[in-house]
């Protein structure tokens, strides 16, 4: 009697093991996703349109981040605290060299800049400014978001294409994007990179003319992706891939032109900014006056990524070269667009 008491005991906590594994597999994998600029990254609106998430409390939950910027991000990831980060192609570099994540993978595209029809970055001058060309900046004062940034290494890579020293010929002053209108309109910087949405403000346009296009300084960038440690995807890759193929749904539907005026009314309500700041440009094709490249499927231009990290090594940011090919694990994002119809 004892031995058969022993013998159901065992069993009984064998099917709880049991039990107790198979419910922790079926668990939604959490998926920690970072973003800085709202609606400009995808991450801050995939969950602002219910029902286009098909898989999201099944096989995922998600969970948006906001970060102040890029460097943050690289600390969460490092410390297992963020799934998938935001990166811009220079932190990416950074994240993989300086901060030994040798295992971090680009995995999608969020925009691109350079592509023929489609926005590319302003470095605007103040209207009166006596700075003609880019010649004209030696001694003068240059606004940067941070050292190192990808639109503080194009004005690097151009300053030098024109023979001006970004290391002794021009002093930088850093300053967030929002704060950089006031600071040329005020004069206490000579030039400043205008990213959307800040490059659309009226009063900006009024006052402020453009010097050079990025796309006349480096060519097509890859200027924002996301990137994730390869066990986390390989750990999770199913999941992973259901929840690219919402996002990839998602992005369809901010980018269809019969969804346009919903979507502004979103972006006004995500953003807390007036609609009309969003109406003429918000993933719209129109050159200069309209949105950024985004690939329709979300897979990034890892050519153009490996010319801008080389770029970036070439002004001394990196110490070494970096496989982009290497660093990448796309097929998540491909097996993830064919879902979609």
């Amino acid at each position: 009697m004892k031995s058969m008491r022993t013998i159901l005991a065992l069993f009984t906590a064998v099917v709880t093991i049991l039990a107790s594994a198979a419910a922790s597999a079926a668990d939604p994998v959490k998926i920690r996703i970072a973003w800085v600029v709202p609606v400009a990254n995808w991450p801050s609106i995939l969950l602002a349109k219910p029902g286009l998430a098909r898989h999201l409390g099944k096989s995922y939950t998600l969970e948006p981040v906001h970060f102040q910027g890029t460097p943050p991000m690289i600390t969460a990831l490092a410390n297992g605290e963020l799934e998938i980060a935001d990166l811009a192609f220079s932190s990416f570099a950074l994240a993989v060299q300086n901060a030994g994540m040798d295992d971090l993978r680009v995995i999608a595209d969020e925009f691109q800049d350079g592509i023929p029809g489609y926005h590319t970055g302003e470095y605007l001058v103040h209207k009166d400014s006596p700075v003609k060309s880019v010649k004209d900046l030696k001694g003068k004062v240059i606004g940067t978001n941070a050292g190192g940034s990808a639109v503080d290494i194009v004005m690097r890579a151009m300053l030098r294409k024109n023979g001006v020293d970004d290391r002794k010929d021009v002093s930088f002053v850093e300053a967030a994007f929002p704060n950089m209108k006031a600071m040329l309109l005020e004069k206490k910087v000579d030039l400043i990179p205008a990213v959307i949405p800040f490059v659309f403000d009226p009063q900006l346009r009024a006052n402020a003319r453009v010097l050079f296009y990025q796309t006349k300084a480096v060519g097509r960038t890859q200027m924002i992706l996301w990137a994730a440690r390869a066990p986390f995807i390989q750990k999770n890759r199913a999941a992973l891939v259901d929840f690219m193929e919402d996002s990839i749904r998602i992005a369809h539907w901010w980018v269809n032109p019969k969804n346009h005026t919903e979507a502004v009314q979103i972006a006004a309500r995500v953003s807390k900014r007036p609609a009309a700041s969003f109406d003429k440009w918000l993933f719209v094709k129109a050159g200069q006056k309209g949105d950024y490249y985004r690939d329709p499927n979300m897979v990034p231009d890892l050519k153009a990524l490996q010319a801008n990290i080389d770029l970036q090594r070439e002004l001394g940011f990196l110490k070494g070269p970096i496989d982009a090919r290497k660093h990448a694990d796309l097929s998540v994002v491909r097996e993830a667009g064919k879902r979609v119809k």
